[in-house]
């Protein structure tokens, strides 16, 4: 009887394990990447009262099987189902983070790394990747010999909006194209009219505005297939030219020194206005030429089959790159008697335009890992690539709590470096986040049976009181 009290005690103390498990469970059902246990029950301990016995040929007994008292259960294993999936949420948050596949975030608190499923990120005051408990996002950095490019080692944090990433380099314009139609029978072109004017816009290396006036006039009044493009003025972001200076001293304009252009083969002679501070460019100049039959362009800067002039802004220190002009689909067709000219950064291949200096607007993550930074002048820069971590036991791993988990002996260990989500063919998908894997239907089953458990195992101890209750009375 005694026994059956301590068996009774054992299983009441496994089953209120249980429900402590499945309490747990059910708590976290609404927990990002939280992953559900279950309890395994063992018998504990055996008294045999007989051992078994074989067969006796000589005296023709037959064998005996052991006689055993089992003494109770206990909690053979509590496992968390680590591999099983939960529901994917969406969130349309970037920093929001879901992974396909049995890898791992990688994820540093205090010095030490840890892992987790839940990819609810967010970035901190000193621009890092952290989780909502303060631990870093490890990754890989950006190769500093070449910035398309991943350098995978040891990983480290993930410093997204650093100072540095906050900006884009700008680029200086190094090709651009005036295109159009020129209209001979344009009065404004012609060699007596004020010509046609046109503007080109470039940046210098440091990502300033400039623009480029020319003006597109006949070269002769006998000859209406050919004409002359002259630079006028280079001005900058606020309309000055770059030209002209103000003598504080003099109360004058004059011209700046250091500063020249050069168009074609022609360098440009400045004068300046003294009192309105207006200058007149000459001498910067290239012909342009067409096929007087069919209209097409044939030629400019004087050289037959020449497409292109170069234009060279030269200052003190000198920002400026040396922008190719491209004439080459400028036609002379009839438009009834007016011309249209416009320009563009870039050659014909959008190759060359530059950009100004770019500041950040956005952040995108591929399903890769790889973070991209977007910026206001068009450009998209890799700023890291988040790393992920497998184990070759991950149920051996270890809940630590805030979502995440550590490394054992029996889960196998991180190399520090990690791997990419791809290999195996994970992926990750952003704005979307992984819920818990708990079946709410299969936990209330298992409080049922749990609850069973335990009400039968309390009947087991007061049943047992009862007997032991009547063998007292026998005194009496």
């Amino acid at each position: 009887m005694m026994r059956s009290l301590y068996s009774g005690v054992s299983g009441l103390r496994v089953h209120q394990t249980k429900m402590d498990v499945i309490g747990n469970n059910i708590a976290n059902v609404n927990t990002i990447g939280f992953k559900s246990s279950k309890v395994n029950f063992s018998d504990i301990f055996y008294q045999t009262t007989q051992s078994a016995t074989g067969p006796n040929g000589e005296t023709g007994a037959a064998g005996q099987n052991a006689m055993q008292i089992g003494l109770g259960s206990t909690v053979a294993s509590i496992k968390a189902s680590i591999t099983q999936h939960g529901g994917a949420q969406r969130t349309d948050d970037p920093y929001d983070i879901m992974i396909s596949g049995d890898s791992f975030f990688i994820v540093n608190s205090g010095g030490t790394n840890y892992f987790t499923k839940a990819g609810a990120f967010d970035i901190d005051g000193a621009g890092t990747l952290c989780t909502p408990s303060g631990a870093k996002v490890m990754g890989w950095q950006v190769d500093p010999k070449d910035e398309k490019r991943i350098l995978a080692g040891t990983v480290s944090e993930l410093n997204i909006m650093s100072p540095e990433n906050q900006y884009s380099k700008p680029e200086a314009t190094t090709a651009a194209r005036i295109f159009g139609n020129i209209d001979s029978q344009d009065p404004q072109v012609a060699s007596t009219g004020s010509g046609k004017n046109v503007t080109v816009e470039f940046f210098d290396s440091l990502g300033h505005t400039y623009k480029a006036n020319y003006n597109i006039k006949q070269s002769s009044a006998t000859d209406t297939n050919k004409y002359t493009v002259t630079l006028t003025d280079i001005t900058d972001d606020k309309g000055k030219s770059i030209f002209a200076t103000y003598n504080e001293t003099t109360k004058k304009y004059e011209a700046k020194t250091g500063v020249s252009a050069t168009f074609g083969t022609g360098s440009g002679t400045v004068a300046v206005d003294p009192d309105t501070g207006k200058v007149t460019l000459t001498g910067a100049t290239s012909s342009l030429e067409f096929n007087g039959v069919t209209g097409k362009f044939e030629s400019v800067g004087g050289t037959a089959g020449n497409k292109t002039v170069t234009l060279k802004a030269t200052t003190s220190p000198d920002p400026f790159k040396n922008v190719v002009i491209d004439f080459s689909t400028i036609t002379m067709f009839s438009e009834s008697g007016s011309s249209s000219l416009e320009s563009a950064k870039g050659d014909l291949n959008n190759l060359g335009a530059g950009k100004k200096v770019g500041n950040m607007n956005g952040i995108s993550i591929d399903t890769s890992g790889k973070i991209y930074g977007k910026y206001d002048n068009g450009d998209s820069r890799l700023l890291g690539q988040i790393a992920v971590a497998s184990f070759a036991n991950p149920a051996g791993l270890e809940a630590i709590g805030d979502n995440m988990f550590a490394q054992t002996l029996n889960s196998g260990e991180f190399d520090g470096i990690g791997h990419d989500v791809s290999r195996g063919g994970g992926k990750f998908t952003t704005g979307v986040l992984e819920m818990s894997n708990v079946d709410l239907s299969q936990e209330f089953t298992d409080m049922i049976t749990t609850q069973r458990g335990f009400q039968a195992n309390s009947r087991i101890i007061t049943t047992s009181d009862s007997l032991l209750e009547e063998l007292v009375n026998l005194k009496r």
